[in-house]
């Protein structure tokens, strides 16, 4: 009898050892911190607008269009810019102020010439001497005055050529348009015109209990699963770790950046996420 209880006794303990060892034993190198559900998110999401009063005359993209940056979203009605841009530029190119007051001024540059000799031989008064130097120096500075003219026609027509490319509404960001707010004839006023969301890279939020801090930081990998179909796991990084945990909750905030140059995960699904995390640090932060 005391034998059987003695096998029996044995045969417990080494249950018990291997119900503990799987238990405890992790793969070498990194410890799973999993079930934490998370959010992706777009890395930014613009609502377009502009500064200028009018009606639009074009919207050029739809709902759900891949645009890039700079890429023609919408055009006001610009009629009345467009005519001043011409009649600026017309008056940019106007050379003709500058050019009578060059030939004026070489004219009487060679007159002073002549008048200073016969000056010199006392062949005429002074007065007529004194004449000559004044209207050059006049001559001189209305050429100045015409150059001067000429360069701010230049920044008039560039002012111009501005605020008719303000006309012109162009995307911040490489994203797609989530939305389209107004249309073709409506007037814009102080109105958002379309909503774009940035989405490669994504955002992955996560909420952790503040027993994870100093556990997770940036650089620390994860393994994302997006809630929806065909969703692969994908290993992604920590980029923000916040620096402050809410009383409330006694909660922190996570972000890592989950790449989708090819547009196929949506923002704004859910998502689980396992933390990977190396098991030397783990021991430390305990």
């Amino acid at each position: 009898m005391e034998m059987m209880m003695g096998r029996l006794c044995k045969e417990f303990l080494k249950c018990c050892l291997l119900i503990f060892a799987a238990v405890w034993v992790v793969p070498a190198g990194a410890e799973d911190y999993s079930g934490y559900d998370c959010l992706i998110e777009p890395n930014s999401v613009v609502d377009v607008s502009t500064r200028e009063d009018g009606v639009i005359e074009e919207i050029a993209v739809r709902r759900g269009d891949v645009i890039k940056k700079g890429q023609v979203l919408a055009r006001l009605e610009s009629s009345v810019e467009e005519v001043a841009v011409s009649i600026a530029r017309a008056r940019a190119k106007m050379q003709s102020g500058v050019d009578s007051q060059k030939a004026r001024v070489a004219y009487l540059k060679a007159q002073k010439g002549r008048i200073d000799a016969l000056f010199d031989k006392k062949a005429i008064p002074f007065h007529e001497k004194d004449k000559a130097d004044t209207d050059l120096v006049l001559a001189q500075a209305e050429l100045r005055e015409a150059r001067e003219n000429l360069e701010l026609a230049q920044l008039e027509k560039q002012r111009a050529e501005d605020i008719l490319a303000r006309r012109t509404i162009k995307s911040p960001i490489d994203g797609v348009v989530v939305n389209i707010l107004l249309d073709a004839g409506e007037s814009v006023e102080e109105h958002s015109i379309m909503t774009l969301a940035e989405v490669d890279p994504l955002n992955v939020e996560v909420i952790l209990p503040d027993e994870m801090y100093g556990l997770i930081n940036v650089g620390t990998q994860g393994e994302v699963t997006p809630h929806i179909r065909g969703g692969e796991k994908r290993v992604t990084s920590v980029v923000v770790v916040d620096k402050v945990i809410d009383a409330a909750s006694n909660t922190f905030g996570v972000r890592l950046e989950f790449e989708n140059a090819d547009l196929a995960t949506p923002g704004g699904i859910r998502c689980d996420i396992n933390f990977l995390v190396d098991v030397v640090d783990a021991a430390d932060s305990h």
